[in-house]
């Protein structure tokens, strides 16, 4: 049995690993042989060297992209992960203890349903219901609950909060998630650990920071990587929501909808296989920095 149990293993992967060559690494080792081509899309391509990526070092379109990137990936794990942690410390912890045993808050049960129905949601669906609640008319939702006397809130079209704008549409559609994971690592940790710290009289902040938050740091780690690389994404909710495909004088610019554009608008997929490794090497250098800065040892914490 022990000498049947490799070939069995290898045969169950062989396929599965096999798709995932083709299909995912065969795909960024082809972007970064067209990252050094002019390759338009179609046809012969001419190999250019480095120069897309010196071209990409002097685009200021490309840099407006990175900083907003950088906006989001600043806020929407921090926003996104307190929201979710906050929910779900009450939805497994926050009702107290009956019994000796902890509880959520009344209602949890309906509660957890509610926040993750976003999860069911595609995300262009997402985008075009967002695109309607912000619409820029009294048919928006919110500005058709304003007072007929004030202005409507050009929402997407003003370009100092249109990114803005996005970020709470991603922080809505994400937090759902987070606060099933967050409330199946709760659920993991052991009742007697709560009812000793309630024995002791910890308040509910004492638990949530001294015993919860800690034991839930590994599930945290995970979130925050998650959410880093979805900042790093926004595509579909950049196209469909704002115009011009980024936003008046470009203010919701991200890199992905750079490659879209580069790629399927201006004929250069050479130069957008260039923004893609150097999205790729971004998202790959942010996850292994996560997990460098955030390690910490359970047994301590």
């Amino acid at each position: 049995m022990r000498h049947g149990k490799y070939p069995f293993i290898i045969g169950f992967l062989a396929v599965p690993v096999a798709l995932y060559a083709i299909f995912v690494v065969g795909a960024y080792l082809q972007m970064f042989r067209l990252s050094l081509t002019d390759w338009s899309g179609y046809g012969a391509f001419k190999d250019v060297g480095f120069d897309n990526f010196v071209k990409l070092w002097n685009d200021e379109v490309v840099w407006t992209a990175l900083r907003h990137n950088g906006y989001l990936l600043l806020l929407l794990p921090i926003v996104t992960i307190a929201i979710a942690l906050l929910f779900a410390f009450l939805l497994n912890v926050g009702g107290g203890s009956k019994g000796g045993m902890t509880r959520g808050v009344w209602g949890s049960k309906v509660y957890r349903v509610v926040f993750f129905f976003p999860q069911l949601l595609a995300l262009a669906l997402v985008a075009v219901i967002f695109q309607r609640v912000y619409g820029p008319d009294k048919s928006g939702m919110i500005n058709g609950l304003l007072p007929d006397s004030w202005e409507p809130w050009l929402f997407l079209a003003d370009e100092n909060w249109a990114l803005t704008c996005i970020l709470i549409v991603l922080i809505w559609q994400a937090v759902g998630f987070y606060v099933v994971l967050f409330s199946a690592g709760m659920g993991s940790i052991g009742q007697e650990i709560y009812e000793a710290a309630a024995l002791d009289g910890a308040t509910r902040i004492t638990l949530f920071f001294k015993i919860t938050l800690p034991l839930l740091w590994g599930n945290v780690q995970v979130a925050w990587i998650y959410l880093g690389i979805a900042a790093f994404d926004a595509f579909a909710l950049v196209n469909i929501m704002t115009v011009n495909q980024g936003g008046p004088n470009n203010s919701t610019q991200v890199l992905s909808m750079q490659i879209y554009l580069n790629a399927f608008k201006y004929s250069q997929a050479g130069y957008a296989s260039a923004i893609g490794v150097v999205l790729f090497f971004l998202a790959l250098s942010f996850a292994w920095l996560t997990l460098r800065v955030t390690r910490r040892d359970n047994a301590t914490a």
